[in-house]
């Protein structure tokens, strides 16, 4: 048996595994996809300490998995279905998609989050055919394209300077008249001549004959409607945690999970790390703090000494 299992290879999780494994700990790291987790998407990281120019996110992940592997924490490939704990046993107990059992005395989860839809017409039927949630991804496939981007955090920001690499033309859809996004990030939109701002503006429809060709908005002050030609969108409104697996007593209504300052739930033996916990900020730093934090906590939950 496992001291220690982390669902979720992201930077929170691998970085569970490295003060896990440093600490003596048997750990077992479960991701369903593959290491990195959203990150592998992201084109540029300038805000992680140690990098004196920017990083791919592929690159920052991947030199988190060869330090996690070199330090001996195995990592393999399943789909978890559902986490219990085992009170008479004080064990916990993960079961994957295939019906094999993993146990550990305590298991961090750091499963991340998934992009939100907008849930409007069209989106569903053209995802692939125009639809995306993310430009690093298929921002190629609209060379000299005119495409827009929906959202006002960071990360809509980031893909939307991102597709000006591609394309002619970057609509910049938001539903405020104000960005959420950092202040370097709003000045580099601003400034871009590629970017054409639309505040105060929803997407009520995605329009197309085989792939996209235009999104109908509608005007949040005055109710107006109009149409946008365009020939992809990529849509940023914000993230679902991913905590099906999860027991419902340590889930808020957003279904993300409530933890303690030391990223314990109230299930003695299970922790949370990153995307996943309520007060989130949703960053590569702060995930990986979160993670480091839970390890610590879970070395000391384990084996009753402290740090």
């Amino acid at each position: 048996m496992n001291d220690l299992i982390i669902l979720g290879a992201g930077p929170g999780g691998m970085s569970a595994a490295i003060y896990a494994v440093r600490s003596g700990l048997k750990t077992l790291v479960i991701e369903k996809f593959m290491p990195g987790g959203q990150v592998l998407n992201t084109a540029d990281v300038e805000n992680y300490p140690g990098f004196e120019d920017p990083i791919t996110g592929y690159e920052l992940v991947t030199a988190m998995e060869k330090q996690v592997r070199r330090l001996g924490a195995e990592i393999i490939t399943a789909d978890i279905q559902s986490v219990e704990r085992d009170s008479k046993e004080d064990k916990m107990i993960c079961k994957d998609a295939s019906g094999n059992v993993y146990e550990a005395r305590a298991v961090i989860a750091a499963t991340g989050s998934r992009y939100k839809r907008l849930g409007v017409p069209g989106e569903k039927e053209y995802t692939g055919k125009g639809v995306s949630y993310c430009a690093t991804c298929d921002g190629a496939f609209f060379r000299d394209k005119v495409t827009a981007v929906v959202g006002g955090g960071n990360t809509a920001l980031d893909e939307a300077l991102f597709l000006t690499r591609f394309a002619s033309k970057v609509y910049l859809i938001h539903r405020r008249d104000k960005f959420r996004a950092s202040q370097i990030l709003v000045n580099r939109v601003m400034e871009h001549p590629k970017i054409e701002i639309v505040f105060n503006s929803v997407v009520t429809s995605v329009n197309g004959e085989n792939k996209v060709n235009s999104a109908t908005l509608k005007d949040t002050v005055d109710g107006s409607g109009r149409d946008l030609t365009i020939d992809g969108i990529f849509i940023f409104v914000g993230y679902n945690p991913v905590t099906e697996m999860l027991p419902d007593s340590i889930k808020d209504e957003w279904k993300a999970i409530k933890t303690d300052i030391n990223m314990g739930t109230s299930i003695p033996g299970l922790y949370a790390a990153g995307d996943i916990r309520a007060t989130s900020r949703k960053q590569i730093i702060t995930a990986a703090a979160d993670g480091a934090t839970a390890a610590m906590a879970a070395y000391e939950y384990i084996t009753h000494e402290e740090l």
